[in-house]
């Protein structure tokens, strides 16, 4: 649907924290993301050494960053930025690893003024990797 060149519009976030590569799906109230997981990302040096895994706050994160490209979507949100405000029922199912696609899809649950939540999936090769609701506060950027 949309590249990084059009993420970066939306997004403040940039390497090595921008944890979507690709928007696949978009509409109001759901975005679909890949990130392309790739053995050259910094944090596969410490984490862990001849066993390569993804942590799961990035994956979170990686959820976060889709969950947040569905409100700057949104015209009334159009140059605001998104801040995370809670991580509930996170639950992660399988290791993420280099080669591995990992595909992100948020779906907005709830929106009031500029608070609200998102559910979030996180899976590879069709199988869950990860789930969590995040909760979110939509704000001015600081320029």
């Amino acid at each position: 649907m949309f590249d990084i060149n059009k993420i970066m519009e939306f997004l403040p976030h940039r390497y090595p924290f921008l944890l979507v590569d690709r928007i696949l799906e978009s509409d109001l109230e759901r975005v679909v993301g890949l990130k392309n997981v790739t053995i050259n990302e910094p944090f596969f040096m410490g984490h862990f050494p001849g066993e390569p895994v993804m942590p799961g706050v990035l994956i979170i994160e990686a959820m976060g960053q889709t969950g947040a490209v569905v409100l700057l979507s949104k015209p009334e949100f159009e140059g605001k930025v998104v801040y995370l405000t809670s991580v509930v029922k996170a639950r992660f199912r399988r290791p993420v690893r280099p080669g591995d696609q990992l595909i992100t899809t948020a779906t907005l649950t709830r929106l009031r003024g500029k608070v609200g939540k998102v559910s979030t999936v996180a899976k590879v090769g069709g199988d869950v990797v990860a789930e969590a609701e995040l909760g979110f506060v939509v704000d001015d950027r600081l320029e």
